[in-house]
């Protein structure tokens, strides 16, 4: 009777902490509810970096820190860093025919090696005279302007390279055949610049102004007119940053990036013809759940009175979707000192738990032998999938490449990463509750310890940003262990796409490398270079197919 007694009295004691504890759950996760859909609203636009959008969801953030007490990181909270984000054509640039001013980029454009020069000739076309603008065929054939796999940039820079040493004073080329896949302009291009103009006209611009269906003499002389201008385009991002000061020796930075993708307009979307469809990339997952996820954090240090062996750094990256661009320029702009942080945490895509699996990746887990206590503190809440290397897809890497210890939290990608449809009524909002909780436990259990996490330094080919020159242009799923690379994701008009890979296949071959996971996948990248074909060799509902495929870079 007495241990009866003794278990129903226990019972009776539990019974409030529980119900206090789910209360506090169900406060946290209606506060992230309101947080990731505002973040996700039509009204940011996708909160694409130096847009108005981006701006929008900075002054939200801040005015969160605020609310919460949470002061700014030395004396402001905005954090502005500049960056070359590729090339654009300048509204300078005109292309015009027998007088008539072409639409840039519908009838035609300059190629991102062009030379900024202002070039103007009478010719006839294919005559190619030294010391005109040559305008000649892109395609020889049909076949050739269908064929999946002519790389049309590479075409143009050979041969305008070779036709500037014979003396052309500028090259336009043009689509006589109709090409269903029509070059555009390659911000990202990496050909170096040459010492002549280069235009590409597009098969409507050819039949409207160089040969008309009404022409009598096909050797009409056409009057060109070049005036080309191409810059480098600067972006503006604005990290945020906020700061619990404890004057303790050793800080903890806690991270997570609020950027997304706008409209598709960075060609990082996974939604067909994104840019056409000016649909808005909501990013409700990626990565509205880590920004609100770390709003919280914040708000729970800041009245944890029990946590003042470290100092918090809490920190809101930009331009992470775009290669990092945000933590890379913190950590060189604040001249953060690895001696100084004790370890930093990232929090990307936390927002869509798995309630069956319960599936959580945590990264970083080898660089530094304190994070194998941190595994098992997990317990049966997840079942956890464990990536040692430091080098990730994240906001993280930019820390461990200065020496600091990391961990990444990342409940994996499904079919609405990079889409319009990353909406914020899909949040597992329970489930990115159990991830800050967990979060929160290991924070404390640090700062308990007290003492600065020793660093080690893992392999650097991981699943994380890329040291490779190709990209087959898919999406891991990095929470897959079953051997081989599953494919979550394809990206439109690259390799995969063009070779048939489709979304659920297993990637288990590419040339003769086995494929075991994300490490060896990588690993095989980096035996390839733009232009090189081979086989990839993929599981499709228990049937293997191999498939050829033309390697592009990345």
């Amino acid at each position: 009777m007495r241990i009866v007694s003794l278990f129903f009295l226990g019972l009776v004691l539990f019974q409030p902490v529980v119900q206090a504890q789910k209360k506090v759950e169900r406060r946290v996760a209606k506060q992230l509810q309101v947080d990731i859909t505002y973040l996700a609203s039509d009204d940011l636009e996708g909160r694409r970096t130096s847009t108005e959008g981006e701006r929008k969801a900075g002054d939200y953030i801040v005015q969160r820190y605020q609310d919460e007490g949470v002061e700014p990181y030395k004396t402001q909270y905005r954090y502005p860093f500049h960056f070359i984000y590729g090339k654009e054509i300048s509204g300078a640039t005109q292309i015009t025919i027998n007088n008539f001013l072409l639409r840039m980029n519908d009838d035609a454009f300059p190629l991102p090696f062009s030379a900024n020069k202002h070039v103007k000739s009478d010719v006839l076309p294919d005559v190619l005279e030294q010391g005109n603008i040559w305008v000649k065929p892109l395609y020889t054939s049909e076949d050739q302007a269908n064929d999946p796999h002519f790389d049309a940039e590479k075409y143009m820079f050979e041969h305008a390279k070779e036709d500037a040493k014979q003396g052309a004073s500028a090259v336009v080329f043009f689509d006589s055949y109709g090409s269903k896949q029509e070059p555009v302009f390659n911000k990202h291009s990496e050909y170096e610049q040459l010492d002549i103009p280069v235009v590409y006209l597009t098969n409507k611009a050819y039949k409207k102004y160089v040969k008309p269906q009404d022409r009598t003499d096909e050797k009409e002389q056409l009057s060109v007119d070049l005036n080309i201008s191409i810059n480098k385009a600067e972006r503006t991002g604005t990290n945020i940053a906020a700061y619990v000061d404890n004057k303790a020796p050793f800080t903890v930075v806690i991270g997570a990036h609020y950027d997304h993708l706008g409209y598709g307009e960075d060609e990082n979307s996974l939604y067909p013809d994104a840019v056409k469809a000016h649909q808005i990339h909501h990013g409700a997952d990626d990565n509205a759940s880590g920004t609100a996820a770390l709003l919280e954090v914040a708000k729970w240090v800041k009245g944890n009175k029990k946590l003042g062996n470290y100092n918090y750094l809490f920190i809101n990256f930009s331009g992470e979707e775009l290669g990092l661009y945000g933590s890379k320029m913190f950590v060189k702009e604040q001249k953060i000192d690895s001696t100084q942080i004790a370890y930093m945490i990232n929090m990307d895509m936390v927002g869509r738990l798995n309630d069956s699996t319960h599936a959580l990746t945590l990264g970083g887990v080898g660089t530094s032998p304190v994070w194998e206590e941190v595994v098992k503190m997990a317990g049966d809440n997840f079942k956890l999938n464990i990536d040692s290397s430091g080098v990730g897809p994240s906001d993280h890497t930019s820390f461990y490449n200065e020496g600091i210890p990391v961990l990444f939290f990342f409940t994996g990608t499904h079919k609405d990463y990079h889409k319009p449809s990353d909406k914020a009524d899909l949040v597992n909002y329970p489930g990115e509750v159990k991830v800050i909780e967990y979060v929160e436990q290991v924070v404390t259990q640090m700062d308990n310890e007290n003492v600065k996490p020793h660093f080690t330094p893992t392999k650097q080919i991981t699943a994380g940003k890329r040291s490779y020159k190709v990209s087959l242009g898919i999406m891991p799923d990095y929470t897959y262990q079953d051997g081989g690379v599953r494919v979550d994701g394809v990206s439109d008009n690259r390799p995969a796409m063009k070779a048939g890979v489709k979304q659920g296949d297993i990637i288990t071959k590419l040339g003769d490398v086995t494929i075991n996971g994300m490490q060896s996948y990588m690993e095989a990248l980096n035996k390839f270079s733009p232009g090189d074909k081979t086989q990839v060799t993929v599981k499709r509902e228990g049937k293997e197919l191999v498939l050829p495929i033309e390697l592009q870079a990345k």
